[in-house]
């Protein structure tokens, strides 16, 4: 096993988390959520607009990797990273930082330096854990247990045929790590650099953060933290093992998401049975 690998992962993995998962428990608090289909975060129709947005997205994305000038393409890709680091940090420092200037101020500073240093691999992994953490909570505000059940466990479907039957994600993966955008984790070591899409993040906090939800909503005795935390040791179960094969592989793409989504269903089963 590659520790270096191994370590960088993890400390990712569980600084994005503690800090999504306060944000988390900061949005449920006051409410705060957003309208992905319609108002009702029990409605399924979210998790398929949510499923319909990233298809749409990804289709963009992918015409505009292939016949779009390059300039073109790296120009509307880092506008769409710098837009979306600018929105998610803005989320996590809100909560953090009570006077709002003062959070928009360093949320237009995070988006500078990803400008001016956009070379660097360490500024680019910390505006990711800035975005992981700021979508992922707010996600999971936004919708019920239902609902994000049947949304990680289509976009785990949706993984599995991208990356192995039309490989579109992985030409996909391949353009967009050419650039240093903060769609990615890099962490590199002596014989590769690793990518890891902040979607391995945030899914599994959004889904956290829904759990986390329903039992402030249901007024559930004891540490409303704990399944929350068994499903976020799932998912870092998941990924550790995806990871440490796509290293022996010499970093060949596999999505870690399926394997993920499958321990975190059944621990939540599990955790339901008790």
């Amino acid at each position: 096993m590659n520790r270096k690998l191994i370590a960088q992962l993890i400390l990712i993995f569980v600084v994005t988390q503690a800090i999504g998962l306060y944000v988390g428990n900061y949005l449920i608090d006051e409410g705060i959520k957003t309208t992905i289909v319609n108002d009702n975060p029990d409605s399924i129709e979210n998790s398929l607009g949510l499923i319909v947005w990233i298809l749409l997205f990804t289709g963009i994305l992918l015409l505009l990797l292939k016949f779009a000038p390059k300039w073109i393409f790296r120009y509307l890709i880092k506008g769409m990273e710098l837009m979306a680091v600018f929105g998610t940090s803005f989320i996590v420092l809100a909560v953090f930082i009570p006077e709002e200037l003062f959070a928009l101020g360093l949320s237009l500073i995070l988006v500078a330096t990803r400008i001016i240093f956009r070379k660097n691999v360490l500024l680019r992994n910390v505006s990711s854990v800035f975005a992981a953490a700021g979508a992922g909570p707010l996600i999971g505000a936004s919708l019920g247990i239902i609902p994000i059940l049947v949304f990680i466990i289509l976009l785990s479907v949706y993984d599995l045929i991208a990356v192995f039957k039309t490989k579109h994600m992985v030409m996909l993966a391949k353009g967009i790590s050419k650039q240093n955008l903060s769609f990615t984790f890099a962490m590199p070591t002596k014989e590769h650099q690793f990518e890891l899409g902040t979607g391995d993040i945030v899914i599994p906090l959004a889904f956290a953060v829904s759990v986390l939800g329903a039992a402030k909503q249901g007024a559930q005795m004891g540490n409303i933290f704990i399944v929350p935390s068994l499903l976020l040791f799932a998912s870092l179960i998941g990924l550790i093992a995806t990871v440490h094969y796509a290293s022996l592989e010499n970093g060949k793409a596999l999505p870690a998401l399926p394997l993920q989504t499958v321990l975190m269903v059944i621990v939540y089963g599990l955790t339901m049975l008790f």
